[in-house]
């Protein structure tokens, strides 16, 4: 079992920055690929970044390239999601999730684990 809890979500202006954390407990989390998933109001959960259990190889949804940055500290057993230039479409809930499959896989159907959301708001 794992339990994964995310912070750092709130209010931000366009053009502006929030940094998510997500930190887990239980199996180690130096073993589980991780991942950054959001869901918008009346949509389906969609897969922003995931990253593999040593952090050397990563995915990003093409709308978040080059804005957002997903990383991991497995000392601190806590994933991170920067997120820079804010767009209103950025706006929904975030969620952390842990897969026990190899790599880093994409798809939400891999991840087994699942934290609460924290709520992200990009409005002026």
């Amino acid at each position: 079992q794992v339990q994964l809890g995310e912070s750092g979500g709130g209010l931000v202006q366009p053009g502006g920055s929030l940094r998510l954390s997500c930190s887990a407990s239980g199996r180690t989390f130096s073993s589980l690929a991780m991942g950054w998933f959001r869901q918008a109001p009346g949509k389906e959960r969609t897969t922003v970044a995931t990253i593999s259990w040593s952090g050397a190889t990563t995915y990003y949804e093409d709308s978040v390239k080059g804005r957002f940055t997903i990383s991991r500290d497995n000392a601190k057993n806590t994933l991170y999601l920067q997120m820079d230039s804010l767009k209103p479409q950025d706006t929904a809930v975030y969620y952390c999730a842990a897969s026990e499959a190899a790599g880093n896989p994409p798809m939400k159907q891999y991840y087994t684990y699942w934290g609460q959301g924290t709520q992200v708001t990009v409005s002026s």
